[in-house]
């Protein structure tokens, strides 16, 4: 059970994981992925269930006498209604093994390196910032 927001658990790919991030696309993975094996983290890539679809409302009543609401649908050629499709972009959950990680706490506490050395900052974390090399810690930032 998770003991904020911030700290959550799930079981993925029948392994159980903190959770880093939900509903991540494929470059965020790949890049979240790479960051985490290199500071030793055993990383789970599952994909994410799609969202709820909401109900479709019901149509109001009609009485006699009164019109017919509007078609929503649009017909085809042979009369049957063609639903509009929305398409749903492929997203991903993504968990480390290490059930005592949890982002922002490694973020802030500057416990993740770069490949090259350097601290992760909030900013690449985020994918702000291609380069992380600002060392100075956010409380001693001047604004």
């Amino acid at each position: 059970m998770a003991i904020n927001k911030n700290h959550e658990f799930e079981e993925l790919g029948g392994v159980k994981c903190a959770i880093v991030e939900r509903n991540a696309s494929k470059e965020r993975v790949a890049f979240l992925k790479d960051l985490l094996e290199h500071n030793s983290f055993a990383v789970v890539v599952v994909p994410s269930p799609p969202p709820k679809a909401a109900a479709p409302p019901k149509p109001p009543p009609v009485t006699e006498g009164e019109p017919l609401p509007p078609q929503t649908s649009n017909p085809d050629k042979s009369g049957q209604a063609i639903e509009p499709q929305t398409t749903v972009p492929e997203t991903f959950t993504i968990g480390v093994t290490n059930l005592a990680f949890n982002p922002t706490n490694a973020v802030f506490g500057r416990l993740l390196r770069t490949k090259d050395g350097h601290i992760v900052t909030q900013a690449y974390w985020y994918q702000k910032d291609p380069i992380s090399h600002d060392d100075t810690p956010y409380y001693e930032q001047k604004i």
